[in-house]
């Protein structure tokens, strides 16, 4: 209870200063979908971000698979041509990163293709079109809150 009176306190004092508008519940926010349940939990989820980020790869229709990279897989800085567009190779490991906040399960195997941005191969992309084809399966899952004191 004290922490909600402190963040009503704050509102209090930001709303002397500045114009706020109280929106109600927060529904989506930087990519990030809340849910509310009955039982006052919360589910934080990324759906319409992952599925954004499956137009941008034409990943839509790729058969989902049960886990985002393979206990065998290794990936090396040589073996394979190089990947043709780095750039798009970024920008999707930079989206995946994102969606870590809400699929820590994705944290392991993101960090394993972040690891070869500055030059990446087939192989790689091969390994991030794998984490892709997981989201596309998993689509709805993200983080549970059962006790979140901030809902006011």
């Amino acid at each position: 209870m004290y922490l909600i009176q402190l963040v009503q306190q704050l509102t209090s004092k930001l709303n002397a200063t500045f114009s706020l508008k109280q929106l109600g519940h927060l529904d989506y926010f930087l990519g990030i979908e809340v849910k509310y349940l009955l039982d006052g939990s919360i589910i934080l989820s990324q759906s319409k971000y992952i599925r954004n980020l499956l137009q941008k790869t034409k990943m839509t229709e790729a058969q989902p698979i049960s886990s985002p990279m393979a206990t065998s897989c290794e990936l090396t800085k040589t073996g394979s041509d190089c990947f043709s567009d780095p750039i798009l190779y970024r920008s999707v490991v930079e989206a995946l990163q994102y969606s870590t906040i809400v699929r820590p399960e994705l944290s392991y195997a993101v960090n394993k293709v972040c690891q070869f941005m500055s030059h990446p191969l087939e192989a790689h992309w091969t390994a991030i079109k794998k984490i892709l084809r997981y989201l596309k399966g998993t689509l709805h899952h993200g983080l549970h809150d059962q006790q979140c004191p901030l809902i006011l």
